[in-house]
């Protein structure tokens, strides 16, 4: 198709020049210049031509005497953009110092100086050296001033100062002409100056952009969901937030696990044990199971049985049998507590097993005991080595492999142990 396109060109060009010659030859006029006493007379084509001529000539000989200046200008652009490359090298293997060097000295070209003194600032952020960067900043902005700004917003978060990050980047986010960059900001300023209401509303434009990739955003997401929630003030306003938030945002164990925690904190123990035992139903979760076990009621008995009935499908389950033994604990059943305790702590320890596990020595009298797992409690807490409990006493060891079963997925699959 293409090549039938060049040939009905070339046709019309040929039949164009063909007519256009005609035309001047039977007419190619008259022109005269006269100039003190000289007289050039020739034909209007001619003197054309050697306008054309002229003027490649002039032409030629301007590019010529620009030459050396332009082989200068060349080298500079050259030069100048290798050091950008290598100070953004130098930026991403942390040497920082270099890299600010290298970048200062690119941002003498006006084409490269808005990125690379957003890079400097960059880079003398992560030196520790805010003040600088925001001086670099403010010579940025003047070419580049929306990247500037978000770059200028997260330099103050790293300094402390994320309400004045929060303030900078207000306008732009009330306007909805945020970039970004500049939502992922404002949530997690909004997050370090404690109003996770700010970052709330900064979700929805972040998400419809796609900077983030699936994981980093349902991390964030995550992480302003539960801030918000336990940050509700009274228990209306807990149900009137959780009732806002789409199905796909209420589905995360972390936000089910908030939601349940802050309403038994307002005395609402009914509402989150709805919630925990819904998203229980939905998919299994030990840190919800464990949730489940720490609220209040007085059906302690008939959860008691369902959560016996649930350790059927999950044995190994440790934040299920932190709930058992929590529970237990609660109803004075020591023994059974204490075995369903042990076998948490075998599985895997945690401080909560290890306090509830103290609580059930103590019921039974063994103050010893009962001290070194709260000792225990608190190492674990810190990180710090935990002492051994007396295998020779009534509290020992159970070996967890007799506790293997298989597990499937939803579709029936075997799962593999992790």
């Amino acid at each position: 198709m293409k090549l039938w396109r060049w040939l009905l060109l070339l046709i019309v060009v040929a039949a164009l020049a063909a007519f256009g010659w005609h035309w001047v030859a039977e007419d190619p006029g008259y022109v005269l210049v006269r100039l003190r006493g000289w007289r050039v007379e020739t034909t209007v084509v001619v003197a054309l031509a050697i306008v054309v001529l002229a003027w490649a000539l002039l032409a030629g000989l301007w590019r010529l005497a620009r030459w050396p200046f332009g082989a200068m200008s060349r080298r500079h652009r050259r030069v100048s953009r290798q050091r950008l490359g290598g100070g953004l090298v130098a930026l991403m293997e942390g040497r920082h110092g270099e890299a600010e060097r290298d970048l200062e000295r690119a941002a003498r070209l006006d084409e490269l100086r808005g990125p690379a003194l957003v890079a400097a600032a960059e880079a003398a952020s992560r030196r520790g050296e805010p003040a600088r960067a925001l001086e670099t900043l403010n010579r940025a902005g003047q070419v580049a001033p929306q990247a500037a700004r978000v770059v200028r917003a997260r330099v103050l978060r790293r300094d402390g100062k994320p309400a004045e990050a929060l303030a900078l980047l207000g306008p732009e986010a009330d306007s909805g002409s945020l970039t970004p960059g500049g939502w992922h900001e404002l949530a997690l300023a909004a997050l370090a100056a404690g109003e996770p209401r700010r970052a709330l509303a900064a979700l929805e434009p972040l998400q419809k952009s796609g900077a983030l990739g699936t994981q980093r955003y349902a991390a964030l997401e995550t992480q302003v969901l539960v801030a918000a929630l336990l940050a509700a003030p009274d228990g209306q306003a807990l149900n009137a937030l959780w009732s806002q938030l789409p199905k796909g945002q209420r589905r995360a164990p972390a936000v089910i696990d908030a939601y349940a925690r802050r309403a038994a904190a307002f005395g609402l123990a009914l509402p989150a044990m709805d919630e925990l035992e819904s998203a229980l139903r939905r998919e299994w979760s030990p840190q919800l199971a464990e949730t489940w076990g720490t609220l209040e009621g007085d059906d302690l008995d008939t959860r008691l049985r369902r959560a016996e009935a649930w350790l059927d499908a999950h044995p190994n389950d440790p934040g299920l049998l932190l709930a058992l033994g929590r529970m237990c604990v609660r109803q004075q059943l020591w023994g059974k507590a204490r075995t369903y305790l042990e076998r948490s702590l075998a599985i895997a320890p945690s401080p909560g097993a290890w306090e509830a596990m103290g609580d059930a020595c103590i019921g039974q009298g063994d103050i010893p005991l009962a001290q070194r797992c709260y000792r225990n409690a608190l190492a674990l807490t810190r990180g710090d080595a935990t002492l051994d409990l007396p295998r020779d006493g009534r509290l020992s060891h159970p070996d967890t492999r007799s506790l293997a079963v298989e597990e499937r997925d939803e579709h029936g699959i075997p799962r593999l142990r992790k």
